[in-house]
């Protein structure tokens, strides 16, 4: 979808995502401790502002001005004052950050493989070292086995696929498995591929790392 679409379903309700923070995100990183974080695909900010709420400098990149406006009006809500969030208009697949990060997130951002293969790429090699890359999305099997996200199968990945486009990356996989996550008014739950990942303090690492 090109970003005027997604202007157009961003003024179509106040929030679409909510301002509470993606579950798995939650869950992978509060433990973490704070540094610099890129957020690719932010939308409406609500895992920006969490990180940033934990201490965390967050550059978020989101190439719908409608959700940037939105995440800013958010940002202006919470206190401290502060703010702790860089919110940069730009394109995801391409955007590279000045300087490596702490931490990476893409989180539901599906495009067409070849895209997503440099997006991807992009948000390992950000990294800097010790930094965690966590990736979050719809799994391949949620077509058929579970409840909303894009209905185009090119679009989806499973974890294997995330672990295999990142073979060459030089990072250690943590986690790599599809994750159940409820749906309120429906019978199953949505299927979700997680991968969290992290880039070795030393170059020796005796770890197994792609």
């Amino acid at each position: 979808m090109r970003a005027e679409q997604w202007d157009e379903r961003y003024r179509s309700a106040e929030l679409v995502w909510g301002t509470h923070p993606n579950r798995w995100v939650a869950r992978e990183l509060a433990d973490l401790p704070p540094g610099r974080a890129l957020d690719l695909a932010c939308g409406e900010g609500r895992n920006a502002l969490w990180l940033a709420a934990r201490g965390w400098r967050v550059s978020a990149v989101e190439f719908s001005a409608v959700a940037l406006e939105k995440a800013r009006t958010l940002e202006s809500r919470q206190e401290p004052a502060a703010p702790r969030v860089t919110w940069v208009h730009g394109d995801a697949t391409t955007y590279r950050p000045d300087e490596p990060v702490d931490l990476t997130l893409l989180c539901y951002l599906h495009l067409a493989p070849a895209e997503w293969r440099a997006t991807l790429t992009g948000a390992a090699d950000a990294l800097a070292r010790g930094g965690t890359l966590l990736v979050i999305g719809h799994d391949s099997t949620n077509i058929a086995d579970g409840v909303g996200g894009p209905q185009d199968a090119t679009v989806l990945f499973t974890a294997a696929d995330v672990v295999a486009d990142l073979s060459g990356a030089g990072l250690v996989i943590d986690r790599a498995e599809a994750v159940h996550r409820p749906v309120e008014g429906t019978d199953r739950p949505a299927i979700d591929a997680l991968v969290r990942a992290h880039r070795p303090t030393m170059i020796n690492s005796a770890e197994r790392s792609l």
